[in-house]
């Protein structure tokens, strides 16, 4: 059988999304009630970091132990993948030794060519062109506070970075529409925008595309190795911030989503992120719940 990997939301079909979704949530249910579930006893997890990660590092860790599994943590300062070593060799060696295999690096063909020479799945823990397991933890945050996302309005605000793309290919897969609202120069990769239709809609207003939305989600201005960036984007961005007025605009009930971690008074205000609408704490804490039942899905 030909091994599946997630490198992108488009890795699995719409039902499946759901179905994992609603897995999730079920796994989060069992871990509160304490009941040990341990499917993955002697299975291990490599975790590949070229990028710092709190969440992250900390979501899949702790996923694997609660299946009862072992995660493994390589970062470049600790292996030959630093030092020369090809990404196809890597991707040969790690998963002869591992079951399970996932990466957290820049470019997004690095991943793409690893998981071509891996025989067991890979996980895209993030690239800069997509974040596809943050998607699955919000997508379960909004499910469990207001239910479906299908036919709803979903405002993205800020940079069209990889959170924005893998929001683009989330409004194909989970069925809602996506207002976008980004500054002339940091716009979406245009052939991912193209690949949604009517599902995504480009706009270079906040309040235009906050306007009648379930949900606002924004991300820092300078993400990972752009920190040199930071005034030149700050001055570009300073009209796209997430606040008490953008939310007013929004539906009366929406709610605000952040992958974390924020810059209070940058891309949104203290008010909003700490305010009743918000559920990033949710949102954070779904990562573990989400990628669990991922783990799940891939391993069989």
């Amino acid at each position: 059988m030909q091994t599946r990997h997630f490198l992108t939301l488009l890795d699995l079909s719409p039902a499946e999304l759901k179905a994992l979704i609603e897995r999730a949530i079920e796994l989060k249910a069992l871990n509160k009630a304490g009941t040990i579930y341990e499917p993955f006893r002697y299975r291990v997890l490599a975790m590949v970091f070229e990028k710092s990660s709190t969440r992250t590092r900390m979501s899949f860790e702790v996923g694997m132990a609660q299946l009862g599994g072992h995660a493994v943590f390589l970062s470049p300062r600790d292996t030959q993948l630093g030092r020369g070593e090809t990404i196809e060799d890597s991707a040969r060696v790690l998963s002869r030794m591992s079951d399970i295999i996932m990466i957290r690096t820049f470019e997004h063909e690095k991943i793409e060519r690893f998981a071509e020479y891996s025989n067991v799945p890979v996980i895209n823990a993030l690239t800069d062109l997509y974040h596809p397991c943050q998607l699955l933890a919000d997508m379960q945050t909004y499910y469990e506070h207001r239910g479906s996302i299908q036919g709803r309005t979903v405002t993205w605000i800020g940079d069209g970075n990889n959170m924005c793309h893998s929001y683009i290919n989330a409004a194909r897969q989970y069925d809602f529409r996506l207002n976008i609202a980004c500054p002339d120069g940091y716009l979406p990769d245009a052939a991912i925008l193209q690949a949604a239709g009517d599902h995504a809609v480009l706009t270079d207003s906040a309040m235009a595309a906050a306007e009648g939305a379930d949900l606002v989600v924004t991300d820092v201005w300078a993400s990972m190795g752009q920190e040199q960036e930071q005034a030149r984007r700050e001055q570009a961005f300073a009209d796209y911030q997430v606040n008490a007025s953008v939310m007013q605009a929004a539906a009366d009930d929406a709610l605000f989503m952040h992958c974390l971690p924020a810059h209070r008074g940058e891309e949104v205000t203290a008010e909003v992120i700490d305010g009743a609408q918000s559920v990033v704490w949710d949102e954070a804490e779904n990562r573990l719940h989400a990628q669990k039942a991922l783990l799940e899905l891939l391993l069989g």
